[in-house]
């Protein structure tokens, strides 16, 4: 019973940190049809910035309860600039060319931000644990959690459901899903898909950068840290079914649970179970558990 305990509360905590990471690849797949490799770089971006902006406030003095403030504007910054610069100046150009140049394209702009943190940044780990510190621990069955895990379990769950009801609930999401099943006629009908493509990236970017700065106290963020996590996150898509939000929630929940079991039971194998349950996904429903064959969904 300690043992179960122990890897359910782990996956809960693995599975909230791996939708807040795929939920923005899978926003973007679904509205631009692209499947965005950069994603990663972004999310590396926001723990950067919120770790930076963090940092520079303690070091001036401020209350470390405002690094909570700063996990926030990091994002906030990264999605405004990144998502609208990249989609405007990168991606629309590649919309309905093959994807393969698409993904060499966002692979391309993946080391850029790469090589870009390295020069704004250093190489040297950027660690600001006032966050996680902050709220304190709990025990269950002998081992020692931070209520700050917790938060990101509450995070991931409020946000998910704020963008399923922005998607199905609001005259926004609406048009979102117009354009997803037909951009011709909704540019027929009067409706400007391409700022509906810039305002969706920049969404999924922030998405990429809240995941990051959330993370960052719980990790030393060093160059290259985001790469594990951004494979995970699309295998998280693959068995959910690409553009799909239940299909990312279900997805970052099964690869969680999976990964904590193999990690107190079958260590040696906490990646390969994982990746064995996208190939089996993939063979009985190539879409993903909640993929469509012909509609787009999101």
């Amino acid at each position: 019973m300690r043992t179960l305990t122990i890897i359910l509360l782990d996956g809960a905590v693995f599975a909230a940190v791996l939708f807040l990471i795929s939920v923005g690849l899978t926003l973007v797949f679904g509205v631009l049809r692209i499947l965005n490799v950069s994603h990663g770089g972004i999310y590396a971006f926001g723990a950067y910035l919120a770790t930076f902006l963090a940092l520079r406030l303690l070091e001036i003095g401020g209350s470390p309860y405002l690094t909570y403030l700063m996990l926030l504007v990091g994002p906030v910054i990264v999605g405004l600039i990144a998502g609208p610069l990249i989609e405007r100046v990168f991606l629309q150009r590649v919309y309905g060319r093959a994807e393969a140049i698409q993904l060499l394209l966002t692979f391309s702009i993946f080391l850029i931000l790469d090589d870009l943190m390295k020069l704004i940044w250093g190489t040297k780990p950027l660690f600001v644990s006032e966050p996680y510190k902050l709220l304190g621990e709990f025990s269950i069955a002998g081992i020692r959690y931070s209520w700050y895990q917790v938060l990101l379990i509450l995070v991931s769950i409020v946000f998910g459901g704020a963008l399923v009801w922005a998607v199905r609930g609001t005259r926004f999401g609406k048009i979102v899903v117009s354009v997803i099943n037909d951009r011709e006629i909704s540019q027929a009908i009067g409706i400007n898909v391409n700022r509906i493509f810039m305002v969706s990236f920049t969404l999924g970017a922030f998405c990429a950068a809240l995941g990051g700065a959330l993370v960052a106290p719980t990790i030393a963020v060093v160059p290259g840290f985001a790469v594990d996590a951004t494979v995970l996150a699309f295998a998280v898509i693959a068995i959910g079914g690409m553009g799909s939000l239940e299909g990312a929630a279900l997805g970052a929940l099964i690869v969680g649970l999976l990964r904590a079991l193999a990690v107190h039971l079958l260590p040696e194998a906490d990646l390969v179970v994982i990746y064995l349950a996208m190939i089996l996904v993939l063979v009985a429903r190539p879409q993903g558990l909640f993929g469509q064959v012909e509609l787009r969904r999101i």
